[in-house]
């Protein structure tokens, strides 16, 4: 998930859109119970926020910066690259699912 949020900044959604989505996001978290629980990819707080945040120009800057990282990245952070771009889906959720994390620290 670290990775794929810090790839993500590049991402360019506008912040007042962001924060939007993160407000609907952590509504959902409240009433599936206490928000301050760890971050789960599968949670629907974060298949809303992906939904909503999804966008093929988003998605394009992810992987453009995935592949960025992959270039720099160590062995270890390679594998874990190597998955986040072998499945765009998941790497978007990873993306998202970081700025909710963010957003609760």
């Amino acid at each position: 998930m670290s990775l794929a949020w810090g790839a993500g900044r590049a991402v360019p959604i506008p912040e007042e859109e962001l924060n939007e989505a993160l407000r609907r996001a952590l509504v959902v978290r409240a009433v599936g119970g206490s928000p301050q629980r760890e971050v789960s990819l599968e949670e629907d707080a974060v298949r809303r926020l992906a939904d909503e945040l999804d966008s093929p120009a988003g998605r394009a800057e992810l992987r453009e910066s995935l592949l960025s990282l992959h270039d720099a990245a160590g062995t270890n952070a390679s594998a874990s690259i190597d998955a986040l771009l072998a499945d765009e889906s998941f790497a978007w959720r990873c993306f998202v699912a970081g700025c909710l994390a963010a957003e609760l620290a």
